[in-house]
């Protein structure tokens, strides 16, 4: 723990620095005590988020400290010193509306999922696969691949723990058949969210900053789905043969409730709303979404009126995953504290020593020990010259590079609390190296498609 964390601090340092979208001139506090304190304030919190498992602290608690704090820091800085605060102003009201569009985007999306889970859709789906009599092999196959196709649309996160909970349904005590499964989920939701410009946060932030459309992400589907297949076939040799003992509770035949299938309807229209409405009318996705929710309060309604049997939205956004919104909320500000600072140029330089392509490609290890959601902030906010083509390699890797590690990922993080002592980080690492071996097949395979044989809609 203490080699991450001084490698974690290092990389932390090192990729700290950047250059605003519209900036006309930029002023670096850099090698001032304002940053020096902040730089300190953000590795500390930053250790405490990494080690959320040792202190037993959700870290949302420190993430939210952090980001908050830094800004108050900032302020009281250009008051001691007579600044000019409108730049910090303006730099504070581009970041709440770039964290907004975000925040609500998920925000409604959730508040879906929690619906669909309260109308018992996903309860059908857990007896489905759990009173079939399916293999552990089988199973393997069906968990990963659902967790490829769902996570696309409901995101990774709430696709890993929806199916991880399955896999805990199927058998409690079987680690050889729960690591590798669980291993399986993870790599498959990131994989599956990769491509999708709300399948994951770091995608949802690209796909907002407009580094590409909703068809230029789906041409990372061939990386995504080639990388997910070899780790998922050099995995399925450790999962064990026969078929699992189910429990009694697999005897009872779970239904929908009233309404369930229109909600499943509203939620896919709401998602396609919100895409057609960012990509022909220019509005700000979060808006389609926003408008998807009140149909769905709408239907409550009506629902309650021919049936009697309606289902309260508002109590459903109570189960909301909050301390992940929270956890975005803070990692975000945290990093646009250091983007108005100037910690972020060195991304830029960086980049023009190596090259993008080996830049991008080497960020996925990168977000495997710190988490991908900041790195890919951190790089949007510095904003490298690249061409379309490698801002989706970025989004990429940033995205499917999380796996490697356990908490390199929401995905990986939310599967850990949902398998406690089972799912740990020595249990992934025993495996870890097929995770790698699928994301350097999936590095090839974005090479030979957009470098070599040039097969993107991008230009």
């Amino acid at each position: 723990m203490k080699f991450l964390f001084v490698l974690m601090s290092l990389v932390t340092f090192t990729f700290a620095s950047g250059s605003g979208l519209e900036e006309v001139e930029k002023v670096s506090y850099v090698w001032t005590w304002i940053g020096a304190l902040s730089i300190v304030v953000f590795v500390v919190g930053y250790y405490f988020i990494a080690t959320e498992e040792k202190y037993h602290v959700n870290k949302a608690k420190p993430a939210l400290f952090t980001g908050t704090l830094l800004f108050m820091l900032i302020g009281i800085y250009f008051t001691v010193n007579g600044l000019n605060v409108d730049p910090l102003h303006d730099e504070m009201q581009k970041l709440i509306l770039e964290i907004a569009e975000i925040f609500f985007f998920l925000f409604v999306a959730m508040t879906f999922i929690e619906t669909m889970i309260e109308r018992n859709v996903f309860d059908v789906l857990k007896y489905k696969l759990v009173s079939k009599g399916y293999t552990y092999k089988q199973l393997y196959w069906i968990t990963g691949l659902l967790a490829f196709f769902i996570s696309p649309i409901a995101d990774n996160l709430t696709t890993a723990l929806i199916l991880s909970t399955v896999l805990f349904t199927i058998d409690k005590t079987n680690k050889d058949f729960l690591v590798p499964g669980a291993i399986n989920i993870v790599v498959a939701a990131n994989a599956g969210g990769a491509w999708s410009p709300f399948g994951d946060i770091t995608t949802l932030m690209a796909w907002s900053a407009e580094k590409g459309t909703f068809l230029d992400f789906m041409t990372l589907f061939p990386a995504a789905v080639i990388g997910y297949a070899v780790t998922a076939i050099l995995l399925i040799s450790f999962v064990p043969k026969g078929k699992p003992p189910f429990s009694d509770q697999t005897d009872k035949v779970e239904k929908l409730k009233p309404g369930a299938k229109v909600i499943i309807f509203l939620g896919v229209g709401t998602i396609a709303m919100a895409v057609l409405g960012h990509q022909f009318f220019h509005y700000p996705a979060m808006w389609g979404m926003m408008f998807g929710l009140s149909i769905l309060k709408l239907y409550s309604y009506r629902l309650k009126k021919t049936s009697g049997e309606a289902f309260d939205v508002f109590a459903n956004m109570k189960h909301i995953e909050n301390d992940t919104l929270l956890f975005f909320f803070g990692i975000l500000a945290a990093v646009g504290a250091l983007h108005f600072l100037g910690f972020l140029e060195y991304i830029v330089k960086l980049y023009d020593i190596i090259g993008p392509t080996a830049g991008n490609m080497g960020v996925g290890f990168i977000s495997a020990i710190i988490d991908n959601v900041p790195v890919m902030s951190a790089i949007l906010k510095a904003n490298p010259d690249m061409g379309p083509e490698q801002w989706l390699l970025v989004t990429l890797a940033a995205g499917i590079g999380g796996s490697m590690i356990s908490f390199g990922s929401a995905a990986g993080v939310a599967v850990m609390g949902k398998l406690r002592g089972i799912y740990t980080f020595a249990a992934h690492m025993k495996f870890a190296w097929t995770v790698v071996a699928g994301y350097i097949v999936s590095m090839i395979v974005w090479y030979v498609q957009f470098e070599v044989l040039g097969w993107y809609f991008v230009k």
